[in-house]
């Protein structure tokens, strides 16, 4: 009975945090997505000679500028969130950017 009651106890302790430290690496790993599709971005308006607030269509426009995941597609949110990138100078935004922790970009 002690032993099963230290292993709950051990449990109760480590179970919260493996979920905090997971939601904090999906975050990460979202804000690192984002910022790389502010890159494409970036270099897609030098490319095409675009200037801050012109509409972006994404992800057609900026596909040529991101590198693609082992798939051969765009890099996705780790929590299953979407990402949006509209206009040349504007942050990309992640449909999770009110989540905690925030995936969005600082």
């Amino acid at each position: 009975m002690i032993v099963v009651a230290i292993i709950g106890l051990l449990a109760a302790i480590a179970i919260p945090n493996f979920v905090k430290a997971r939601a904090t690496s999906q975050a990460n790993g979202c804000i690192n997505n984002l910022r790389q599709i502010d890159s494409a971005a970036s270099q897609f308006a030098v490319e095409h000679h675009k200037s801050t607030g012109d509409a972006i269509t994404f992800p057609d426009d900026l596909t040529p500028y991101i590198k693609m995941n082992s798939g051969g597609s765009l890099p996705v949110c780790p929590a299953n969130g979407s990402y949006d990138c509209s206009f040349v100078g504007s942050n990309a935004t992640c449909t999770l950017s009110t989540a905690t922790p925030p995936h969005q970009i600082q």
